[in-house]
């Protein structure tokens, strides 16, 4: 089952305003029940606004009322309503934990996929021409440090974004052979 969108504002919500058993908002909300009654005895979520589930159109009148009329009853989301989760255009977010490792993964990309250009390294890694320039060239400020290390171990990338840069590079691979020789 499809968790709702922020389940524990919809989680507050149907609190609020239905009779639902605290084991039906559970299960739908993917909460512990406990935290159901949290909700209810105000000890948790205090400041959380609640978010309606029909206006988002997750659920139906229909669904909730049908659910409160017996207790055994689960809700089901409105799948179609939930959008997948993809990340939009614009800069990749790393976690703080893991951006001391974009410079290993520079490396490895440098040294592994020659044909890839800087604006795809700096696209597939999250990063900045200047770094990847620096490591390019050797003069990057803890070179002596850095490590080749494949980008998707590390979890900067999906194994797919990789093999896509690289089938998009694999005309400029024969370039490149071409002027080492």
């Amino acid at each position: 089952m499809t968790e709702p969108l922020m389940p524990m504002a919809t989680g507050v919500w149907l609190v609020d305003n239905t009779s639902l058993s605290f084991s039906q908002i559970a299960r739908f909300c993917g909460l512990h029940e406990l935290e159901v009654q949290g909700i209810a005895d105000e000890q948790v979520a205090i400041n959380i606004v609640g978010l309606d589930p029909v206006s988002n159109g997750q659920l139906t009148w229909e669904e909730i009322e049908r659910c409160q009329k017996d207790v055994k009853a689960s809700l089901q989301i409105i799948i179609d309503a939930v959008p997948a989760k993809t990340r939009s255009g614009g800069a990749k977010y790393t976690p703080v934990s893991k951006r001391q490792d974009k410079p290993d993964a520079i490396s490895w990309l440098t040294r592994n996929h020659p044909e890839l250009t800087d604006p795809q390294i700096s696209k597939l890694i999250g990063t900045t021409k200047p770094t990847i320039t620096a490591i390019r060239e050797r003069s990057h400020w803890n070179m002596s440090n850095i490590k080749p290390v494949d980008p998707v171990l590390l979890g900067l990338c999906k194994q797919m974004e990789l093999d896509a840069a690289v089938t998009k590079a694999a005309p400029r691979r024969v370039e490149v052979a071409e002027e080492t020789t």
